[in-house]
């Protein structure tokens, strides 16, 4: 194992509006703050409160960017789309300068890659570095041989006092009921991410929230719940470290120095799951 991480954290099923008095966001200076989203893009109307939700949250948890895990838009890809579906519901957000970088899921068009609010740059698959942290933002729905060299390449020349954090559609641990584990995704990208010491890794596709049990050192988290919910959809298993599956939800992301600071909010503002994950870097994880 190239680096091991630790995880405190609590499931907090808590009143509408209510944080939990144990836990609270550092807010250092110079930290990486975004939150995460999954399976958005209905342009119905629990995506546009729970796009609310974010902006209130906001206020007092000042993240800069949002990272899209897929399925960013149903149905239509018409130019009323993409504003129905992403610019109307964003609005506040976007206008207050937060940068949205997303990937594809099954329900994407190709096209979105183009579309400059999603920060792709015409590319299915790519990087971005905030901070002492690098994100790699993959393409789930064709993982080919080209895609997996420039992966293991990036993360190579990664540095080691970098976190390594990939985010993707298909996930590869799941408990939900639905769909499962992408099993065959998983054969292909696990021993690359354990043997370039990827420390978290973020999906959607499961219209549920779910924090899995560390995976031979990495962490698993399942948001795609932000527009789409499948009330009941989680099949809890002995994987389950969280989970949520009655509201829509997203992740809001702290990262200061070598911990991660999470929490997991619901439409309606209840925290639904919180903690701390503590990077410790060995001598391996070096390039």
């Amino acid at each position: 194992m190239n680096r091991r991480v630790f995880v405190i954290g609590l499931l907090l099923f808590l009143a509408p509006g209510q944080r939990a008095e144990d836990f609270k966001f550092p807010l250092k200076p110079n930290s990486v703050r975004f939150a995460a989203i999954g399976d958005m893009g209905t342009g119905e109307k629990p995506e546009f409160e729970t796009s609310e939700q974010m902006n209130q949250q906001r206020k007092s948890f000042p993240f800069d960017f949002a990272i899209a895990l897929g399925d960013n838009l149903y149905g239509g890809h018409a130019s009323s789309d993409y504003e129905q579906k992403f610019a109307s519901p964003y609005k506040a957000l976007l206008d207050e300068g937060v940068k949205f970088y997303a990937a594809l899921g099954n329900h994407d068009d190709a096209g979105e890659r183009f579309y400059k609010p999603f920060n792709m740059n015409g590319a299915n698959y790519y990087s971005f570095k905030k901070g002492n942290v690098k994100f790699f933002a993959l393409d789930s729905n064709y993982m080919n041989p080209k895609q997996l060299d420039w992966l293991q390449k990036e993360l190579q020349n990664s540095g080691g006092d970098e976190w390594k954090i990939c985010f993707f559609h298909h996930p590869l641990y799941s408990s939900a009921r639905k769909h499962g584990p992408a099993t065959d995704l998983r054969l292909l990208l696990e021993p690359i991410f354990v043997k370039y010491g990827v420390n978290v890794v973020f999906a959607g596709h499961e219209h549920i929230y779910e924090r899995i049990q560390p995976q031979k050192g990495i962490y698993y988290f399942t948001e795609g719940s932000s527009g789409q919910l499948r009330f009941g959809g989680l099949d809890r298993s002995s994987i389950t470290a969280a989970g949520f599956d009655t509201d829509q939800a997203f992740m809001l992301v702290e990262i200061a120095g070598d911990q991660m600071y999470f929490e997991t909010v619901s439409r309606a503002g209840q925290v639904v799951d919180s903690g701390i994950i503590q990077r410790q870097q060995s001598a391996a994880a070096k390039p």
